[in-house]
């Protein structure tokens, strides 16, 4: 017979080690030291692969979220420019600007020498030069100095600006809009002299003159910019317009006239020649044509600005310049007129 004062000893343990097995059981470890730092790294595992992956939804979000604005602002520039060129056209703008560049084109042509051959034709070149010089960024400061204040006369600006767009966006799609108008009519009104000098001269005068096509558009654009610029900061059109005329005298009158009287009267070095042509996109333009014809083609102040030694790249480059700096001056001012 066994003794019954033995059980509550051995019940007691045996429930004890029960509830301690119990315990270790309901641990994620198992009680392991080594089980426990695996734990905690799949624990932190998991934490990071959440944050990766919000931190990538997030970086998809802003980059969907950034192109969207990109194709926005691409839509915007182009439907102001449309509208600009629609304008531009229905106002007998473009057809004004044609036929002005085939009539002059052709006088030039008529008047210029007979002789047969690439002399012939260098010559013509280098007129029509001279010729585009005066009458593109004249026509280009008249296509473009009431880009911004005529258009706030009109109360146009006013309803523009009021709808979900920025007003650079403006800025730029005014800009695009002309500056093709300018462009077809200075290609389609010049090509016309260039048929007759292909004609005349033949096939090899083709160059040149595409050289001097090209001159010829980029200097309007380089004054187009110029003139929504004065556009911008003009309060009124008539303050713009005689904005547009000083510029035109000091650009394509005076600021010649003065570098021709410095180079007389003192040898400036090579990097002061430079900068003379450089600081203005006409003599700029007069250089990148005349030093693919030689520097005898131009004569008088014209050759010495061909022998400055400027590379076509750094007249491109000039030019190109000229026409990004106005703009982007102009989209930042803008910003600041009240309406």
């Amino acid at each position: 017979m066994s003794d019954p004062t033995e059980r509550p000893t051995a019940e007691p343990e045996v429930e004890e080690a029960a509830k301690r097995d119990e315990r270790e059981g309901t641990r994620p470890d198992g009680g392991h030291p080594d089980a426990t730092a695996a734990v905690s790294a799949l624990d932190g595992g998991t934490d990071a692969e959440a944050t990766d992956s919000m931190s990538q939804a997030t970086a998809d979000a802003a980059e969907t979220e950034a192109s969207d604005g990109v194709r926005d602002a691409l839509r915007h520039v182009f439907v102001v420019a449309v509208t600009e060129y629609r304008l531009a056209v229905r106002s007998r703008w473009a057809l004004a600007l044609t036929g002005l560049f085939v009539v002059f084109g052709g006088v030039i042509m008529t008047f210029s020498g007979s002789a047969v051959g690439p002399a012939g034709a260098e010559r013509v070149v280098a007129s029509l030069t001279s010729l585009a010089a005066y009458l593109v960024p004249l026509a280009a400061l008249a296509l473009g100095y009431d880009a911004i204040v005529g258009r706030e006369d009109e109360g146009w600006l006013a309803v523009v600006f009021s709808l979900p767009v920025r007003r650079s966006e403006v800025v730029a799609g005014t800009y695009l809009g002309r500056g093709t108008v300018l462009a077809g009519a200075t290609v389609l009104g010049f090509a016309f002299t260039g048929a007759l000098i292909v004609r005349e001269f033949g096939i090899g005068a083709l160059s040149a003159f595409l050289g001097f096509l090209g001159g010829a558009v980029a200097v309007g654009a380089a004054f187009l910019s110029v003139a929504i610029l004065l556009s911008t900061v003009a309060s009124e059109k008539t303050h713009a317009l005689g904005a547009s005329l000083l510029v035109w005298v000091w650009f394509v009158l005076v600021h010649d006239l003065l570098a021709l009287g410095v180079v007389a009267a003192v040898e400036l070095p090579d990097a002061a020649l430079s900068a003379l042509v450089l600081s203005n996109p006409v003599s700029a333009f007069r250089v990148l044509v005349l030093s693919g014809l030689g520097t005898t083609a131009g004569g008088g102040f014209t050759a010495v600005l061909a022998g400055s030694g400027l590379s076509t790249v750094s007249l491109s480059l000039a030019l190109v310049a000229w026409c990004v700096v106005p703009l982007a001056a102009a989209a930042v001012l803008v910003r600041r007129r009240r309406l």
